[in-house]
């Protein structure tokens, strides 16, 4: 009894070596190289042999495949010819079954091996390889090089030889392709759902990832909204300017605004009053940077980051300014707005008690489909229009006077205060709630479009 207990044992062991080729080949294989990289770094002795393993699979393969093969071969060997034998002696004492006893210990022996070496040499060892990759790869490294080193001369015959047929058939191993994008996206949505990740770092990453495809007049100041200033003006004037406006850099012209002379910052303007000199816009300013208002939001940032400025004019293909980006509206693209809190409590979609919306004129189109439901401007309007306001001179086809209106998707937008030749703002209420009994229309570019004149009082 205790000679086939040793045998069992025997077997055990080869059924545990064959777990720990299995365990390594998978550790190796799925663990990623900037981890064990960084546990390298450390100092971990195990992870510069995983990360060598890993930097040559086609060799840690062949050493793997070796031993799960010898393993295999010796514990089939051994079990059939020791424990079948023994097997089949005592089966044999029942009669009825001694006729067939080797068989049938022969059969018992091979579906016990075969179970064993499913679950210990395989399922239980790539499992405790999956929880930990690199920390398995690690800690198997080392003996998985000792084995290669000895079956090298085998281990360099069987790389040789798929070398060798890979070039037969004209097959080419796949180089290692490089992170991608959508790879990137995924492991973060990964760390979101695990909770190594919070929403505002998985945000961050996923607008980062957007700035070589965003155009800059995606996150400009619109020229509405850009403050200039004269190089003539009085200092009083300028003062003026800057304290209403709560921008921080501004555009200085002598004249014409499509052709500025320069930007001033609020800090130069404040030094030169801190060190009592006169603020003469034409000393403080600096050239400007144009840029076109279709490139890319990521080479803005290479051309910040080349020139030492933080702002930049947006121009058309005709070269007029039609904005204006900091540095700061580059950070609210990755990170979101930080408004101010005069922004804060003017809202630009603002919900009123009676189930209406005060719109500024010069809010995005995005803003407004969030705020209201059902309102969905399509890729055209998109492309040609940025603003509330924008889009409603399209509708109106002239600039409208206060109190003009028109309907879309079943709300009514009602011009209420205009800038200038500019419409500050737009009371919207959905269509159900007007009190207007008739629609007379007017046609623009071949399209009948609803002009509602507000009643009086």
């Amino acid at each position: 009894m205790g000679e086939l207990a040793a045998e069992i044992l025997i077997i055990l062991i080869l059924l545990g070596v064959n777990g720990l080729f299995a365990m390594a080949e998978i550790a190796v294989v799925s663990s990623r190289k900037n981890r064990l990289r960084q546990r390298a770094e450390t100092g971990d002795p195990g992870a510069k042999a995983a990360l060598a393993l890993a930097e040559s699979p086609n060799r840690f393969l062949s050493t793997v495949q070796v031993g799960i093969t010898l393993v295999g071969i010796v514990a089939g060997a051994f079990g059939g010819a020791t424990l079948a034998a023994k097997l089949g002696v005592f089966i044999a004492r029942a009669e009825p079954l001694a006729p067939y006893a080797d068989k049938i210990g022969f059969a018992l022996v091979v579906a016990a091996l075969t179970y064993l070496s499913v679950v210990l040499g395989e399922l239980i060892p790539k499992q405790i390889a999956l929880s930990n990759p690199e920390r398995m790869a690690s800690l198997v490294a080392r003996p998985m090089r000792f084995v290669s080193t000895i079956a090298s001369p085998l281990v360099t015959f069987l790389t040789k030889s798929t070398e060798y047929l890979f070039a037969v058939i004209g097959f080419k191993p796949e180089p290692e392709t490089a992170v991608s994008e959508e790879e990137v996206r995924g492991l973060m949505q990964e760390g979101l759902r695990a909770g190594s990740f919070n929403r505002v770092e998985s945000e961050i990453v996923h607008q980062a990832l957007e700035l070589d495809r965003l155009p800059v007049r995606e996150i400009m100041t619109p020229r509405p909204k850009v403050i200039w200033l004269n190089q003539n003006d009085s200092h009083d004037q300028v003062w003026h300017k800057i304290v209403v406006s709560n921008h921080s850099y501004f555009p200085v012209n002598a004249g014409n605004r499509d052709q500025p002379a320069g930007i001033v910052s609020v800090k130069a303007i404040y030094a030169n009053l801190a060190a009592g000199v006169p603020v003469r816009l034409a000393d403080l300013m600096v050239k400007p940077l144009a840029v076109h208002e279709n490139q890319p939001v990521l080479q803005l940032v290479e051309l910040f980051k080349r020139t030492g400025q933080h702002v930049a004019l947006i121009v058309d293909e005709f070269g007029v300014t039609v904005g204006m980006v900091t540095l700061k509206d580059i950070m609210e693209a990755i990170v979101g707005e930080f408004p101010s809190q005069g922004e804060r409590a003017r809202p630009a979609v603002l919900p009123r008690d009676d189930g209406s919306w005060l719109v500024d004129g010069l809010v995005d189109l995005d803003a407004v489909e969030a705020a209201l439901p059902g309102i969905v401007f399509g890729p055209e309007t998109r492309r040609d229009f940025q603003t509330l306001a924008g889009w409603l001179m399209s509708r109106f086809g002239h600039v409208p006077a206060e109190g003009e209106a028109t309907e879309q998707a079943g709300y009514l937008f009602e011009v209420i205060d205009l800038d200038g030749q500019r419409i500050d703002k737009v009371l919207v209420l959905k269509r159900s709630a007007a009190p207007y009994e008739s629609v007379r229309t007017q046609t623009v570019e071949g399209e009948s479009i609803p002009i509602i004149p507000v009643p009086p009082g």
